[in-house]
């Protein structure tokens, strides 16, 4: 028997790579789907996914999304949103669009980053990096977030601005779309997240959440 396997699944957020092309291309662990009417999360003990809760409204993700590995969202990050009072401490979000349907999460996937969206979440950057599958041939054409059809943006854009409503129209924290950002700034924004997490993780006196 083979004796160079891994007998243990890796935790998604520390555990995974980041990928060598960081921070152009980067490894994706997905949490959930356009198709998921219930919000799963990575439970950051064990790493695996917990049912939070119910989606608040009728709308679905309007993507894959999930986070990128051995990224934080520390002081770095939320230095890049001047009305951040801090980072919101998760890695760092990502949304994935893909051409075919992919309805199952739990999953890993390689994204081509393209932009992001600035999102302010009770006074907390929660930065929303936008990629492209990136085995999607479909999408070559899109080398940044002005590429994408606008009406595809604006339902991101919505999505993450009204996702936390309960079925009042109130919102459980306060939610401020501020705005979308190209490539380049994305990239600036996953390079701060990753030196966060580095900080944060793997200086000698810190020690991964267990």
């Amino acid at each position: 028997m083979a004796k160079d396997f891994n007998r243990f699944r890796a935790h998604p957020w520390h555990g995974l790579p980041i990928g060598d092309q960081a921070p152009k291309i980067v490894e994706s662990y997905i949490e959930i789907t356009p198709f998921d009417a219930v919000k799963y999360e990575i439970d950051k003990r064990t790493g695996y996914l917990r049912v939070d809760r119910p989606q608040g409204s009728s709308a679905l993700p309007p993507t894959l999304y999930g986070f990128i590995p051995r990224t934080y969202c520390g002081d770095r990050v939320a230095e890049l949103t001047p009305a951040a009072n801090e980072g919101d401490r998760d890695p760092l979000d990502i949304c994935v669009l893909s051409q075919q349907r992919i309805d199952r999460a739990d999953i890993v996937l390689s994204a081509r980053v393209v932009g992001g969206i600035q999102l302010l979440d009770g006074g907390e950057a929660d930065d929303k990096i936008v990629a492209l599958l990136a085995s999607d041939t479909v999408f070559d054409y899109v080398k940044d977030l002005k590429n994408l059809p606008v009406a595809v943006v604006n339902r991101m854009l919505h999505y993450f601005g009204t996702y936390k409503m309960d079925m009042t129209g109130v919102h459980q924290n306060k939610i401020q779309v501020l705005g979308t950002y190209n490539a380049k700034a994305a990239h600036k924004v996953i390079q701060a997240a990753m030196e966060d997490y580095r900080d944060e993780f793997q200086q000698p006196d810190r020690r991964v959440p267990g």
